[in-house]
């Protein structure tokens, strides 16, 4: 399950640590964990440990994932580099990070998160029926195993890799301190490692699941998490001010508006319903009053006095332009983010939001959603334009 190498290029430098929260029930901490590091020979860097808050991300969830990865030393000493972020990923990956799913104080899931049955039909990427090895104790079949829990463990893998993460005596991949304890197990293995290397991380993920697809999906993920943690800085990000408030209240008055293709402009209509609606031919969502993309940024910008082309390609070429490679820590609440098939070169732009911070945007992203708030998509983002 691990491949040993070099430590790669990366130090880490605790910033600072929180007390210990106890939390509802006596003898069950959750210890809040806040980091930044260095990176050698140059400025910047990425969160090890979670930010005090993403939104988006169950707190609990986001205190066990931190507190697994300050327990990394004690259950994986000769593991380095592995972050916060890390277990996100694979979180998002395996069950978008238990969305939609409650977590009591002491990190138990309601209702639990339990994959399909291993029985052979491809449900769940498995051709190998997986018969059952824990009696049903954990995945309520006696007859075939499943995944469970947050970071999704088989049953026979939990005996292996399972770890009581919150001291309540019991190891529980149902609990979310265990099961985020548990994949720094998996990924780290038993000999030398280091996940600030990106060959040696790209095999420990590979190890977590046999596909390079799955690989690349958590890859992306991580980029994601470690752009927030940034973002974040540790801390809440503070609201936006002045005219860049303007902007994303006037986005946000929209948030749950359908997408409509060619839908939104640069003023309300009658009574305050959108102008446009789906261009003429476009048969999916025909009839939709609502705002795609682009629509709803010359909208908002509109709302604090800014005129804008129509289209996310021409809206790119605005204002000051800031390279993807500058990173989100670069890019201010009300700034417009932008979203290309060649990010890293700038170009091929399809999608454009609006920054909140903290990793955060708002935007409508394609048909059959709505205006929402989400993390920036950092597998296609192609940098921002801020407009003084």
């Amino acid at each position: 399950m691990s491949t040993a190498s070099t430590p790669g290029p990366l130090r880490w430098v605790l910033a600072a640590t929180a007390a210990v929260l106890v939390a509802g029930v006596a003898g069950v901490v959750v210890v809040v964990l806040i980091a930044v590091s260095v990176i050698t020979g140059g400025g910047g860097g990425i969160s090890t440990l979670a930010p005090v808050s993403v939104p988006g991300i169950h707190p609990v969830l986001l205190s066990a994932m931190g507190q697994a990865t300050a327990q990394t030393a004690t259950v994986a000493p000769g593991c380095a580099g592995m972050r916060w972020s890390i277990l996100a990923g694979i979180g998002q990956v395996e069950s978008k990070l238990a969305a939609g799913h409650d977590i009591s104080p002491e990190g138990r899931i309601t209702p639990a998160i339990i994959g399909p049955a291993l029985d052979g039909s491809g449900a769940g990427g498995n051709t190998t029926a997986i018969y059952d090895t824990d009696a049903g104790r954990w995945d309520a079949d006696t007859v075939y195993d499943h995944a469970v829990g947050a970071w999704q463990f088989i049953p026979s893998s939990w005996q292996i890799y399972g770890r009581d993460g919150n001291a309540d005596g019991l190891a529980d991949p149902h609990n979310v301190f265990d099961n985020a304890l548990a994949a720094v197990v998996h990924l780290c293995g038993t000999g030398p490692k280091n996940l600030s290397d990106p060959v040696q991380l790209r095999q420990a993920i590979y190890g977590y699941n046999r596909s390079w697809t799955y690989v690349s999906q958590v890859l992306a993920a991580i980029t994601t998490f470690d752009q927030i943690g940034l973002a974040a800085g540790g801390a809440a990000v503070s609201e936006a001010s002045g005219r860049a408030a303007v902007i994303i209240a006037a986005a946000r008055q929209w948030t749950g508006t359908p997408y409509a293709w060619g839908g939104g402009g640069g003023r309300p209509g009658t009574n305050g319903t959108v102008i446009g609606g789906p261009s003429e031919g476009f048969a999916q969502g025909a009839g939709t009053v609502g705002f795609d993309c682009s629509g709803l940024t010359q909208y908002a910008y509109a709302a604090a006095g800014i005129a804008l082309p129509r289209v996310s390609s021409q809206q790119a070429l605005q204002g000051i332009r800031i390279p993807r490679s500058a990173g989100l820590q670069a890019v201010a609440p009300g700034d417009l983010v932008f979203f290309g098939t060649n990010p890293s070169a700038g170009t091929g732009i399809y999608h454009v939001a609006i920054y909140l911070g903290a990793g955060q945007m708002i935007d409508a992203p394609r048909t059959g959603t709505v205006v929402r708030e989400e993390a920036v998509w950092m597998d296609s983002y192609a940098g921002a334009v801020h407009i003084p």
